[in-house]
This record gives C-alpha cells, sequence and structure tokens, in this order.
C-alpha cells in the first residue's frame, strides 16, 4: 500500500534514533524499578502462569486502547450490544472507561516507568490540586471527557478500582513505577509480573539478559508502548488467533491542535512552535478517507507495531476505525464486521 503523508520531515529522522533517545529518557528509572520491584514477586506470580489459564472464550480478542478514537467510535457500546465472550484485554489509560460502562476487563496491562502519571489510571490515593496545577498532561489532551475534573475522577476512578479490582488480572511489568505497583497491589488485583525487552538477551552486556539473571521473569516484546503490549498478550500470551485492536490511533484527528498532543512542551522545546509541522507527519486513512497525524514517538511505535503484527500464526485487525496505523496485513474494518466474523 503506497502511503499518502504530508510534513514530518523531522520526525523520521528522529525515529531512527528513538532507542536510544527512550534509553537515554527512561532507561536509569526502568533498571532502578525492575530492580525494586524483583523484591515483590511474592505478591503475584510470573506471566508464564497465566498462559495456561482459559482468558475468554473462542479463539479471539479485543484489544481497548484509550486513543482519541474512544471518544468519537465508543467501541465499548459496540461490544455490549454484540453480548462478545471473548477476551478483552486492556491498557491501563482504558481501565476507568470500561469499568464505568459496566465492563470488567479479563486483563489489564501497564508498564509505562513514569513516577507520577500512570498511577492516575488507577487512581491516585496522594492526588492533590497542587499536582494537578504542576502537570498539564492530562487538561491538555483530547482524551475521555470523564478526566475533564480531574478531582472528581480521580475520586471515581479509585473507588471503582477498589471494588473491582480483585476481578480483574493484570500485566504487571517491573518497570513499573513504586506509585503504580503499590496501587495496584492496594486494589487486589491478580497480579501476573514480566520484564520488559530492552535489547537482544543473546547480545553481550544485554540489559534483558540482566533483568532475567535477577528474577527469573519472562521477557516480552512490548513494542515500546501499551498498546502494543496488549497485542503481544493476546497474541503470544493467551494464544488468541484473531486479534481485534480498538482506541489504538498512534496519532491525532486532523482537527487536533498540536498543543493538545502528548508531548506537546517536548516538541516545542526541540524546534520551536515556528517549525512543528517539520515534528508532525499526517497520514491519509484510506480505509476511512481522511486525514490524521502523528509525532515522533507514536511513528516510531507504528513502525514497531507493523513489523510485530507480520507473524502470520495471529491474524490482526485494526478496529479503530481512524488514526494512523494501517498496512497491508492488517485488516482495517469497523468493529461490528470483526464481532459478526468472531464474536
Amino acid at each position: 500500500m503506497m502511503e499518502a503523508t504530508q510534513n514530518g520531515e523531522l520526525a523520521y529522522k528522529l525515529v531512527r534514533r528513538m532507542d536510544q533517545i527512550t534509553w537515554d529518557r527512561v532507561g536509569p528509572s526502568i533498571v532502578e524499578n525492575v530492580h525494586r520491584n524483583s523484591k515483590l514477586l511474592s505478591q503475584g506470580r510470573s506471566l508464564a502462569d497465566l498462559r495456561h489459564q482459559v482468558v475468554g472464550e473462542g479463539d479471539s480478542a479485543i484489544v481497548i486502547a484509550a486513543g482519541p478514537s474512544i471518544k468519537r467510535r465508543d467501541p465499548l457500546a459496540t461490544i455490549r450490544e454484540s453480548s462478545y465472550k471473548g477476551a478483552l484485554v486492556v491498557t491501563e489509560s482504558a481501565i476507568a472507561y470500561c469499568l464505568r460502562n459496566g465492563i470488567v476487563p479479563d486483563l489489564c496491562v501497564t508498564l509505562d516507568p513514569h513516577a507520577t502519571r500512570v498511577v492516575r489510571w488507577f487512581g491516585d490515593p496522594e492526588l492533590t490540586r497542587e499536582k494537578i496545577e504542576a502537570d498539564d498532561y492530562y487538561a491538555r489532551q483530547d482524551m475521555d471527557e470523564f478526566f475533564a475534573d480531574q478531582v472528581s475522577s480521580n475520586v471515581q476512578v479509585l473507588r471503582m478500582l477498589d471494588e473491582h479490582g480483585p476481578k480483574i488480572r493484570i500485566a504487571l511489568c517491573t518497570s513499573a513505577s513504586k506509585a503504580v505497583v503499590d496501587r495496584v497491589l492496594q486494589t487486589g488485583m491478580q497480579v501476573y509480573w514480566w520484564n520488559p525487552m530492552m535489547d537482544d538477551p543473546d547480545l553481550p552486556d544485554s540489559v534483558t539478559r540482566t533483568f532475567y539473571d535477577l528474577n527469573g521473569l519472562p521477557a516480552v516484546n512490548a513494542g515500546g508502548n501499551v498498546g502494543s503490549a496488549c497485542w503481544m498478550m493476546a497474541n503470544a500470551v493467551l494464544g488468541k488467533k484473531h486479534v481485534a485492536v480498538t482506541g489504538m490511533d498512534l496519532g491525532y484527528y486532523g482537527d487536533t491542535p498540536y498543543y493538545n498532543t502528548q508531548y506537546y512542551h517536548e516538541a516545542v522545546d526541540l524546534v520551536g512552535k515556528e517549525n512543528l509541522d517539520k515534528l508532525y507527519p499526517r497520514f491519509f486513512n484510506p480505509h476511512v478517507s481522511e486525514w490524521f497525524y502523528t509525532d515522533p514517538a507514536y511513528l516510531w511505535y507504528r513502525e514497531c507495531f507493523i513489523e510485530m503484527t507480520q507473524d502470520p500464526d495471529c491474524k490482526t485487525y485494526n478496529c479503530t476505525e481512524g488514526g494512523c496505523l494501517f498496512a497491508d496485513h492488517i485488516d482495517s474494518i469497523p468493529l461490528a464486521d470483526f464481532l459478526r466474523r468472531h464474536g
């Protein structure tokens, strides 16, 4: 498939260095978190144990991520109408979306090492208005309107996770922050630990190998982000042969201001406001006949996911119905069509 693209020439240059950029940004935090969490493995099980469980009926799974399309497409409404019995694998950022719509997911996944932001998806017991004012990450983004009132939504998420946590399995990466791990354990979620695959474990001085030697946990290639990690869990761990992804835009709607993108401040610091077009490539999605755009991080995730999903043992369907993720071997179809075939 020939892709119609515009702008973003600098983004493609950055993608070639993204492995090193990512390591410089979060590598030390990941190493620190893995060492700390390796002392907590008795409060959970190895991800390897999940391979022996039946999760969802049949050979299909649906991944629910929290991209901007969930606000416009509302995939859970379609799933509820279908009485789908297969596995629901969700990013931690989508867990509140599921619970407040009356759906308890089969498996939640988390891996981001950020010290303060990620815990918000589980409800942050330590959240204050001062913390909210100090970080505009949630206020800026084109995300679920449920989070518009951050204090009120946090109270509701705390309550929902406290109620439903014990019913939910979580693939908890050892890279997760102390705040996330403490909150997950507090909710009583069923923990399955795993290590991030940082590099080739057969290489000399492999970081991945040092993690395995430290705690003996399986390493998972997560494709750099939690949405791709969910797909990998559905495929490689749960053994599903038909995996649909929803809310996995890996980009933004064309009418979204740059200010509302995830890494806006970092982008301005890097190239200045006057050069932002060079950092945001635009893609024409032929499946919905609409333009979207992405940033260097999502562009990298996109390339990783396209490479990951070329395994013929698992058929991948993008049911996001928008965004920048599409390729010849990924079947881009409406979620309702996937449910008719595999529901």
